[in-house]
């Protein structure tokens, strides 16, 4: 006969198997994340839905993020050039998706796509050129892809390099990326970021995000819109509004390792939307001012920035609470 000690072991045992055998998920758990690379782009998916994918090939001036979309698919940027989608702008063709670029760097634009021959452009043309992808890597609870590009000036002449990288994640019910730009001069002469208004880590957002559709742009201060937060400094900007029947936003958030934190603002109510440290001429309306920097030969420059794109409106998130606890974060 079983002793009864041993007997209630085993029952409670068995007990104790079906109790944890049906605990459901803990709420809060990793994300399911898949990245697959498909030709000259890598495709990142969050839960078993597409949210971005990195174009990196030769096919294209310089590297980006298309499309970006809410945790529940809504596609939050611009299609063109992309893709042609009717009753989109055509307007400004190098802006795509979410990417990286300045207008002059040591005296080359490496963010428009128009040659010198338009007056108002005088300077001449580079691109972002592919060196090196790095394997994408999968971590528990994000997904972190890399490459290392050549700044490229017409001849070619390498003036330099760029590393980005981006780490894709959930932030609760959020779709987030954390984006690292480093710029070395690498190629024997300093590089100097321009003070220009045209740069740099920047944003084209879809139409129902525009201003003039009855989006909401809104800054760290509480400001509103374009006319009120094109030019200044702030932690962060938000645009919200209505795409596709849902009312979507999209955030950016400029981490305080960042030279002349808080970032000015190049946000423009037709869609742009981007954080450029060095425009202060042009967002102070003050010709001597000079808000430049050079990375002297040898040396780095890196910028970091935090893009959430949520559901609901500016008004419905705390997303200062969001950026304070990615400013408490120590650099990457």
């Amino acid at each position: 006969m079983l002793d009864p000690v041993v007997f209630m072991r085993k029952r409670l045992s068995g007990v104790l198997c079906i109790i944890f055998l049906s605990i459901p998920p803990i709420a809060g758990a990793a994300a399911e994340i898949t990245v697959h690379r498909v030709g000259d782009k890598i495709d990142i998916e969050l839960d078993s839905r597409p949210f971005t994918s990195f174009h990196f090939g030769s096919n294209w001036p310089k590297p980006f993020l298309h499309p970006l979309r809410s945790p529940s698919g809504v596609v939050v940027t611009r299609g063109f050039p992309v893709e042609e989608i009717e009753g989109e702008s055509r307007d400004h063709r190098w802006h795509r998706g979410l990417f990286f670029g300045h207008g002059d760097i040591q005296g080359i634009d490496f963010w428009r796509e128009i040659g010198p021959e338009k007056k108002r452009f005088p300077l001449p043309v580079g691109s972002i050129v592919l060196r090196a992808l790095a394997p994408a890597q999968k971590l528990e609870d994000a997904a972190v892809v890399a490459a290392t590009f050549d700044l490229q000036a017409p001849g070619p002449r390498r003036m330099g390099s760029l590393r980005q990288r981006y780490r894709f994640h959930k932030l609760g019910k959020h779709n987030a990326i954390d984006a690292r730009m480093t710029l070395t001069a690498d190629a024997g002469q300093s590089l100097k970021m321009g003070d220009t208004e045209e740069g740099t880590f920047a944003i084209r957002v879809a139409p129902g995000l525009r201003q003039d559709q009855g989006a909401t742009l809104r800054n760290a201060q509480g400001l509103v819109g374009t006319e009120n937060i094109w030019g200044e400094a702030s932690q962060w900007v938000d645009y919200s509004g209505r795409v596709e029947g849902q009312t979507v936003g999209i955030a950016i958030f400029d981490h305080p390792s960042n030279p002349k934190h808080p970032t000015h603002w190049h946000a423009r109510g037709y869609g742009l939307f981007s954080a450029n440290p060095f425009g202060e001429h042009d967002f102070y309306g003050d010709p001597i001012r000079d808000g430049s920097l050079t990375i002297e030969d040898g040396k780095t420059l890196t910028l970091r920035y935090r893009v959430v794109v949520h559901e609901g409106d500016e008004a419905s998130l705390d997303l200062e609470s969001l950026y304070r606890s990615y400013a408490a974060e120590e650099p990457d």
